[in-house]
């Protein structure tokens, strides 16, 4: 390794650099042929001691090399039933309300306020209580059980009554819960996940919508099926109580329900929309506020109140005032508000499906 390179054979003035690994002899000018452009090279390893069998390694055509090898294997165990697999994605959702290991995160905030929300539209149960305990003393109890009691007003305010359910909790409830369903899997690329398992578009579509329904129907639905069986055990009611009250009950209940699944469709349509869950949550509330304001200018104006149409809490309100038999605060035909609330429905799942069909293997 200590020999010396030859004479004429160190790098000059446009030569080449020696490597430490090999050396480059030139033949003799003699033996060289200029014209072909071709040269005699030798490799040199060492003083000729046991180097003689050694051999350079040549690189070859770059055709011919493997720079990876990927090999997929076929999945050999049993896949779980269909239902496991959006149970699954049913679980992720809605147990993250109570704990976030293994499922979706919400924000400790979000939570505070759902819980807010669920305390405040228990508040008349705690005031039938209240009236309860203050007849059961012998005092006189009967303006808080006009005001909180059992009666139609009172059960449709439960569900549709604009302050403070529609104003304060119901559109803030919905743009919490449904705000990220979607717009996180289209930011952070979750997408590919689930359409990496055997979990169909249809699936994806239906569980998320159902997550986000469940959430707002445990609060919405709940609190008021629940006011109205205390309010029968805390004042001790009869059959006959009951059967007079249970179909005014029933129809509050059917628009509930309507109310669950319109806000649910609005919301996980505007969630399809964006990748943002800020631009859903507040284009939701921008939907629901702004329609309502529009069209009560134009109603105090005009005396006229076919825009609310356009409103989905109105068209919610009528119904459900036609559902619970009390007086109707519009005067525009009540099929208009039946179909604005199918439009409203058609048009959100359509938008809906549409933008989860355009989701992604990969991260888009």
């Amino acid at each position: 390794m200590n020999e010396q390179p030859r004479e004429g054979s160190s790098s000059g003035e446009g030569g080449i650099s020696e490597s430490p690994f090999a050396e480059v002899e030139a033949a003799d000018s003699s033996e060289m042929d200029l014209g072909s452009g071709q040269t005699r090279m030798e490799v040199a390893f060492g003083a000729g001691d046991g180097d003689e069998d050694a051999s350079a390694v040549v690189a070859q055509r770059a055709s011919l090399g493997i720079l990876f090898e990927q090999i997929y294997r076929p999945w050999d165990g049993e896949l779980g039933p269909r239902w496991v697999r959006n149970y699954a994605i049913f679980r992720h959702h809605v147990y993250g309300l109570f704990t976030s290991k293994g499922h979706r995160y919400y924000h400790p905030f979000v939570r505070l306020t759902i819980v807010v929300i669920m305390l405040a539209s228990l508040t008349p149960i705690a005031m039938i209580f209240l009236s309860s305990t203050i007849a059961g003393s012998g005092a006189g109890s009967d303006w808080l059980t006009r005001m909180w009691g059992v009666n139609r007003y009172n059960l449709w305010g439960q569900v549709l009554g604009y302050f403070p359910r529609n104003l304060c909790m119901w559109p803030v409830l919905t743009a919490l819960v449904v705000g990220g369903m979607i717009s996180d899997d289209r930011k952070n690329g979750t997408s590919a996940i689930y359409f990496s398992r055997p979990v169909t578009r249809i699936d994806y579509t239906a569980m998320k919508y159902l997550s986000a329904a469940v959430v707002l129907g445990f609060v919405i639905i709940f609190s008021y099926v629940l006011y109205y069986t205390t309010s029968i055990v805390f004042r001790g009611e009869g059959w006959a109580f009951l059967i007079d009250t249970l179909p005014i009950f029933l129809g509050g209940l059917i628009a509930g329900i309507l109310l669950v699944i319109t806000y649910t469709s609005i919301g996980m349509a505007l969630s399809s929309l964006s990748q943002s869950r800020f631009f859903a949550a507040v284009a939701f509330l921008a939907i629901i506020f702004g329609t309502k304001l529009v069209a009560l200018l134009v109603d105090v104006q005009f005396d006229t109140s076919i825009l609310y149409i356009f409103s989905p809490y109105d068209s919610l309100a009528h119904v459900g005032q036609w559902l619970v038999g009390i007086p109707l605060n519009y005067s525009h035909p009540l099929a208009f508000s039946i179909v604005s609330i199918l439009v409203f429905n058609a048009v959100s799942i359509g938008i809906l499906v549409n933008r989860v069909s355009s989701l992604e293997v990969t991260r888009e």
